[in-house]
């Protein structure tokens, strides 16, 4: 099965998102941090990652960067899932390695879809 870390300080849009990628098969792990979700990469290594641009403390964008430049993590794909809807913040987040940049509200299927296309079928 594969691992997907949710990074997300909105705790009904965690659940959300959770519930969707577990109904999947994916086993799900959330923090409501950057700072969190770095605690946990320095211990487990998810197949994917999940992430919000708008966080307490560091933002997603700059958590992307940072995951993308350190040779343990830089494999895992990272989807921005984000109410910033514009143009420039959907290349910016490209532009900071994410793999995926999807927009809130979140279509379940679109989810799951990007998601089994990013670890693979499982």
């Amino acid at each position: 099965m594969a691992t997907v870390l949710i990074i997300e300080d909105v705790q009904p849009d965690a659940a959300l998102l959770a519930g969707y990628l577990q109904g999947e098969g994916f086993v799900v792990h959330r923090v409501a941090s950057a700072e969190e979700a770095h605690q946990y990469l320095a211990k487990q290594k998810p197949d994917l990652i999940l992430l919000d641009v708008v966080l307490p403390g560091e933002s997603g964008f700059e958590f992307c960067r940072q995951v993308k430049r350190q040779p343990e993590t830089v494999n895992i794909p990272i989807i921005i899932c984000s109410s910033k809807q514009g143009d420039i913040d959907k290349f910016w987040g490209m532009k900071q390695g994410a793999a995926a940049y999807l927009t809130k509200p979140v279509d379940k299927g679109e989810l799951i879809r990007t998601a089994r296309s990013l670890v693979g079928r499982f």
